[in-house]
C-alpha cells in the first residue's frame, strides 16, 4: 500500500494491524481519483472510516489543503497518525477516535463545510444510506462537493438521496465505488 500521485507519490503507507480494516487497493485508489480530480486545488476533505488513512492521505498528496480522519478503532487511529507523519501532512489533518455518527454530530456543530467526503465503512457494517441523508440533510457537503462510497457489489444505493445524486457508479470485481454531488451539479 502507498500512495499513488501527488507530492507525496510512491510513499509506503502502513497497514491497520489485524484483520478488522480492508485497505482500498493501490488500483482501485487511483482508479477513484481518476474520477474525481484527479488532482486539487486547495479544499477540505473527510475520511469518516479512515482505517489507514490511505484514501485522505492521497487526498491531500494531490492538492487537497486539509483534511478531518475519523475511525473507530484506535490502532487504525495510530495508523493513520504514523501515516500521516511519514508523509510530512501532520499539520494537515485532524484525527479523531469516534464512530461515524457522534463524528457527524460534532462536525455538524463545528459548521464545517467538506469538498470531498469519503466513505468506506466496514462491507458487513455499512450504513451509507443514513450517513449520506445526515450529510445531504445538514450540508456537510460543499455545493459543489463530491462523496465517495466504497462498498460491496451487494449493495444497492439510490440514484438520488436527498439533495444528492449518484453522478457515477463503476465496479471493481467485488468492490464498487458511487459519486454522489449535489442534484444541480450533476444535472448539469
Amino acid at each position: 500500500m502507498r500512495v499513488v500521485s501527488g507530492e507525496c507519490k510512491g510513499r509506503p503507507l502502513k497497514a491497520v494491524p489485524g484483520v478488522s480494516t480492508r485497505p482500498t487497493t493501490d488500483k482501485v485508489k487511483e482508479s477513484i481519483f481518476n474520477m474525481i480530480g484527479p488532482y486539487f486545488e486547495g479544499g477540505f476533505a473527510l475520511d469518516l472510516f479512515a482505517g489507514s488513512g490511505g484514501l485522505g492521505i492521497e487526498a491531500l498528496s494531490r492538492g487537497m489543503e486539509r483534511a478531518v480522519f475519523v475511525d473507530r478503532e484506535f490502532k487504525a487511529v495510530s495508523t493513520v497518525r504514523a501515516n500521516l507523519e511519514a508523509c510530512g501532512l501532520t499539520n494537515h489533518a485532524e484525527v479523531y477516535k469516534n464512530d461515524s455518527e457522534r463524528a457527524l454530530k460534532a462536525l455538524i456543530k463545528r459548521e464545517l463545510v467538506f469538498d470531498l467526503i469519503l466513505l468506506d465503512p466496514p462491507y458487513k457494517k455499512q450504513k451509507l444510506e443514513s450517513l449520506l441523508s445526515v450529510i445531504s440533510e445538514n450540508k456537510l457537503l460543499d455545493e459543489n462537493g463530491i462523496i465517495v462510497c466504497e462498498h460491496s457489489d451487494d449493495v444497492e444505493l439510490p440514484d438520488h438521496l436527498g439533495s444528492l445524486t449518484r453522478w457515477k457508479h463503476e465496479a471493481y470485481g467485488m468492490i464498487t465505488i458511487s459519486i454522489y454531488t449535489y442534484n444541480k451539479i450533476a444535472n448539469e
